[in-house]
């Protein structure tokens, strides 16, 4: 099979990170450019701070790579130094690099995709996800991550959700097992929330939500989360993670099995109009 797989050097790596140390080089990168623009501005930190509503600690920390900058910091930057939107261009690169190392490198081939396929037996997948549920999986994280870090996976996982609704339309389709949807994380508000996020996302017209029913016996699913994506080149390639480990397929073979079992999942699963149905039950119980 061929994969591009996160190593255990890579592992250690995001250990390091998230210690804070070796910070993603798209912070590093962002805060030489915004230093230049500032003082091209005949600003100083604290007041570029001002002028933004940010404080000196916090410009100061952008500048520095080591604290990313979040989307209005970056809107409040790029108008009061003129910049063009040149900041806003890699304010993406920014958001990306606060994912968990070992889904970076899926991140980037995720936010071209022209169709993109997946199953998700255990949790509600990412994409979909409110911001109450992501925050609440990655607070369960063992070890256990800081809150700055828990904060910073939960804003790139909502930053994802651009593909939902980006410009060409990317053709979604979710399967999502109904224990999944059931299993309380976060607890009951927090799945209300839920629950209601995916009738909302379902309505679109690129999005597809099915649910694979509970007691459906053996399916080609029960081996695990996978997803299927289609480039802009109109290749194929396949994705699995597990335990802080993710693999992007790339052997044709393998993406082609990967793809047939998606095909019987979906026929295996509610239908679209059934699934929907089934989740505004569950919002009716609690």
């Amino acid at each position: 099979m061929s994969t591009v797989r996160e190593t255990r050097g890579g592992r250690a790596g995001k250990a390091k990170e998230e210690g804070g140390g070796d910070l993603p080089g798209a912070w590093a990168a962002y805060g030489r450019l915004l230093q230049h623009l500032r003082k091209r501005a005949g600003l100083n930190q604290q007041q570029l701070g001002e002028a933004i509503d940010y404080s000196l600690e916090q410009v100061a920390s952008v500048e520095q790579g080591r604290r990313p900058a979040k989307a209005a910091f970056t809107r409040a930057a790029d108008r009061v130094l003129e910049a063009g939107g040149v900041l806003e261009v890699l304010q993406d690169e920014v958001d990306r690099a606060k994912l968990p190392r070992f889904f970076r490198n899926f991140a980037l081939i995720e936010a071209e995709v022209v169709s993109r396929f997946s199953y998700d037996p255990l949790l509600v997948p990412g994409l979909l996800q409110t911001e109450g549920y992501a925050r609440a999986v990655f607070a369960g994280h063992c070890p256990p991550l800081s809150e700055e870090i828990i904060d910073q996976h939960t804003e790139a996982r909502l930053s994802r959700q651009k593909l939902l609704t980006r410009v060409p339309l990317a053709e979604l389709s979710f399967i999502v097992s109904e224990e999944a949807l059931r299993d309380p994380v976060g607890g009951s508000e927090v799945m209300r929330e839920q629950w209601r996020r995916l009738l909302e996302v379902s309505a679109l017209r690129n999005v597809e939500v099915q649910v694979m029913p509970a007691g459906r016996g053996f399916h080609p699913g029960k081996n695990g989360p996978f997803v299927v994506v289609e480039s802009h080149e109109h290749r194929l390639l396949g994705y699995f993670e597990s335990q802080g480990v993710g693999c992007v397929v790339t052997d044709p073979a393998e993406v082609s099995a990967f793809s047939l079992r998606y095909g019987k999942l979906r026929s295996q699963a509610l239908n679209v109009e059934e699934s929907a149905r089934l989740i505004e039950r569950m919002v009716g119980e609690t």
